[in-house]
């Protein structure tokens, strides 16, 4: 299946990059082995979503709930998101990609921090495309957040413009959220840009999703009827 059948291509994807862990275990390997082969995936996605026409892309990397795991798992996720977060950035900078972080970072410490602001900084001069890293993110949490930044800017009544100036990122709808993994829900992921978006399951786990898995979800897009609630 080539790019160039999709007579609709969506705008925003989102993409919850499950099955790192049972991809790991299936093979003998402890979880960080699966979670090191799913980053190694996202470079190849990434380009095949973007050649196809996708201007945006948010990837749920680690929400808040991830660090209720063992210990030892969260400090390998920490230490992978750094080298992680280096060869992505750098990548970004060469391709004219624009990074963007939705979630408090400041969570995972200070190195981290700073480098995730260092890149989202030096790929502020491009437009489009982009990438945008959910990392201690939820959408309830990002909610909340939201409404309190309403209430210091002293909003005494909320419509959809302001709640959408006090969220992470400036960032379009999504129109196609792709979870691998074989699990059918959200799990807390940017509910509220979520509102029309298509859902796309597959069983396939985040590691072995493909180039040709990419084109298939943009296939199954492409046959959707959107009516917005119209008729």
């Amino acid at each position: 299946m080539q790019k160039n059948n999709f007579a609709v291509i969506p705008r925003h994807v989102g993409i919850i990059m499950d099955g790192n862990g049972r991809w790991a275990s299936a093979r003998g390997h402890k979880r960080s082995f699966g979670h090191k082969h799913g980053v190694k995936n996202i470079l190849p996605v990434a380009k095949t979503l973007f050649e196809s026409g996708v201007e945006y892309l948010s990837l749920y990397a680690f929400s808040t709930e991830n660090f209720m795991r063992p210990k030892e798992e969260i400090e390998s996720l920490v230490e992978l998101l750094k080298n992680a977060i280096k060869t992505h950035g750098e990548k970004c900078l060469k391709k004219g990609v624009r990074l963007v972080v939705s979630g408090d970072t400041t969570a995972f410490g200070k190195d981290l921090h700073d480098i995730i602001c260092d890149y989202v900084e030096r790929t502020k001069i491009y437009a489009k495309p982009v990438v945008n890293i959910c990392l201690n993110y939820g959408a309830r949490q990002e909610l909340c957040r939201a409404f309190n930044l309403m209430l210091e800017k002293g909003a005494t009544c909320a419509n959809e413009e302001l709640v959408e100036e006090c969220l992470f990122n400036s960032l379009p709808p999504l129109d196609l959220i792709i979870r691998t993994g074989g699990e059918q829900r959200l799990s807390n992921f940017m509910l509220w840009q979520a509102s029309y978006a298509e859902l796309y399951f597959t069983d396939r786990l985040w590691p072995d999703f493909t180039k040709e898995d990419c084109y298939e979800a943009l296939s199954w897009f492409s046959s959707r009827k959107r009516r917005f609630g119209k008729v």
